[in-house]
């Protein structure tokens, strides 16, 4: 466990134990520093508990195991890099920085990944954080539970050990990363997608106040889900395993097994197409209530900056990849009438999407309207509560990939400036132009540094940033006319044209229904599930 030290290589003392790190492309890097116990043995489906503390210098050169998860479908693995490092001690983070040691005092960014609770790590490529150390910021990258491992829900164990890991994380990093170079009160917690919905949920649990400075919410809202849901997969899972639905029998099934069963029961999640999934719960505890509750409120994270948005086409990416994008547009009106199901919403609502999208087909406006309801709805709703200290962004390049357009985790590669690894070219193809990377991951180190990424502050007119083809813009609203379909009243609606294609029959016949049902189960078992927070 412990290397000797060579002179030109950073060694930086933790709570625990000194770490060595090395020197790359000028900044100081150390990577797979634990800030928590293995969590297996005793410690399987429990709150983490603090790293047993080492003699000498650990090094600090490579990264850390990778929290349990099964491999992405080979649809989306094209797509989406998804490094396993193998091993127990998973609990475990990466810090890059410009100068490792006390007095520098550099703002710092602790960056959650997404990976729908199920997949992801901080040894994914894109993550890298040389740019952000070599821009003055301390980037802080953690490894999580994910999975049944970190947000299943069971009668005898508590509850969101993940997000637990999250928390014990932040803590870490609040009382240790002046040694690195880092200020403890200019933290900025950032995520994207399932990373983000933890980021809000964070940002809103009492246990956390005071850690963190600003916050970054990138394709994900603060959200609980389902408890019903969540316990479903498990139940789902024991039912397979022929074992009962509690911690303690989980705990003795093949760690293998567990993962191929996991992956089985998760092609039935979908953002689109709903279905039981993992991700984080009101618990009474760390999360109290719905963390947009409190945040709405002004009861938790007050005076904390937020920068949010999302990108243009978020859908195309839990579409394109094995062909749902085609086979929602040949349902059409069967499409859409699942979408108003899973959105709560009305006849007129679809209507409204139509006119404002004249010639779309019934998957660009299902996808439009279940990522409205998902992720912008609730994100407005938090500017709007918070103005003048929130700012909104959308991403609106289109990926040099076909069908894929401004999909979801496009804009990583660009906020991270890391376009040059072969895993951002994945989604962006070739050719990502710098100067939108330039601006993005400049935005993204202002907010970090004093809390304002550039342009205005959210207000009454609504601004906001959008990079795209072209410099960055400041629009107002672009997503207002849609969104207002939702509050509005009928008689204020645009009328769809004529040309637009008749909007889906008012009732639906048994027959239909059922029709539905079957082709809403037949898209989720062709493996669009287990994407969302990709």
């Amino acid at each position: 466990m412990a290397a000797a030290a060579d002179r030109t290589d950073p060694v930086v003392g933790t709570p625990h134990g000194a770490v060595c790190g090395r020197y790359e492309h000028g900044v100081a890097v150390f990577r797979g520093i634990p800030y928590a116990a293995p969590p297996f043995g005793p410690r399987r489906f429990r709150p983490p508990e603090p790293p047993e503390p080492w003699d000498g210098v650990r090094d600090a050169g490579a990264y850390g195991p990778t929290a349990p998860k099964p491999p992405y479908s080979e649809a989306f693995a094209q797509y989406l890099s998804d490094p396993a490092v193998p091993g127990d001690d998973c609990l475990n983070l990466n810090v890059w920085t410009p100068e490792p040691g006390p007095g520098a005092r550099l703002p710092v960014l602790v960056w959650l990944h997404g990976g729908a609770f199920t997949r992801g790590s901080s040894a994914v490529p894109v993550y890298e954080g040389h740019s952000f150390a070599r821009d003055g910021v301390v980037l802080v990258s953690v490894n999580y539970r994910l999975g049944v491992e970190g947000y299943g829900l069971f009668p005898d164990a508590p509850a969101n050990a993940g997000l637990r890991d999250q928390l014990a994380a932040l803590k870490w990093v609040h009382e240790s990363i002046a040694a690195f170079g880092g200020d403890p009160d200019r933290i900025t917690l950032a995520g994207q997608s399932a990373g983000a919905i933890s980021v809000g949920a964070l940002i809103a649990a009492p246990q956390a106040q005071g850690l963190f400075r600003r916050a970054v919410l990138q394709s994900g809202p603060p959200e609980a889900s389902d408890r019903d849901k969540v316990r479903r997969m498990v139940r789902r899972m024991a039912t397979r395993l022929k074992v009962p639905a509690t911690a303690e029998a989980f705990a003795a099934v093949d760690r293998d097994l567990l993962l191929r069963t996991q992956a089985e029961v998760g092609r039935m999640s979908s953002p689109v197409l709903g279905g039981p999934a993992f991700g984080i719960v009101v618990d009474g505890d760390l999360v109290p209530r719905d963390p947009l509750e409190p945040l709405l409120a002004g009861e938790a994270a007050r005076g904390a900056d937020l920068l949010m948005g999302w990108t243009r086409d978020e859908y195309r990416l839990w579409l394109v990849p094995g062909g749902l994008l085609e086979r929602v547009d040949r349902l059409g009106a069967v499409a859409l009438a699942g979408a108003m199901a899973r959105c709560h919403c009305g006849h007129e609502v679809v209507r409204g999407y139509r006119a404002l999208r004249p010639g779309a087909g019934a998957a660009e406006i299902v996808g439009q309207l279940v990522t409205d309801h998902l992720l912008r709805r609730p994100l407005q709703r938090l500017a709007d509560a918070r103005p003048g200290n929130a700012y909104l962004y959308e991403f609106a390049w289109p990926s040099r990939l076909p069908g894929l357009g401004s999909c979801h985790a496009l804009e990583l590669g660009f906020v991270f400036d890391t376009g040059e690894v072969p895993d951002s070219r994945r989604l962006a193809g070739e050719g990502a132009p710098q100067e939108l990377a330039d601006a993005m991951h400049a935005a993204w180190v202002r907010f970090a540094a004093d809390g304002d990424p550039g342009w205005p502050a959210w207000d009454p007119a609504h601004p906001v940033r959008i990079f795209g083809d072209g410099p960055p813009r400041t629009g107002h609203g672009p997503r207002d006319a849609e969104l207002a379909l939702w509050t509005t009243t009928p008689a204020a609606r645009p009328a769809p044209p004529a040309q637009t294609p008749p909007p889906p029959p008012e009732t639906t016949s048994p027959a239909r229904a059922a029709e539905l049902r079957a082709v809403i189960r037949r898209l989720r078992r062709s493996g669009s599930g287990g994407v969302r927070g990709a």
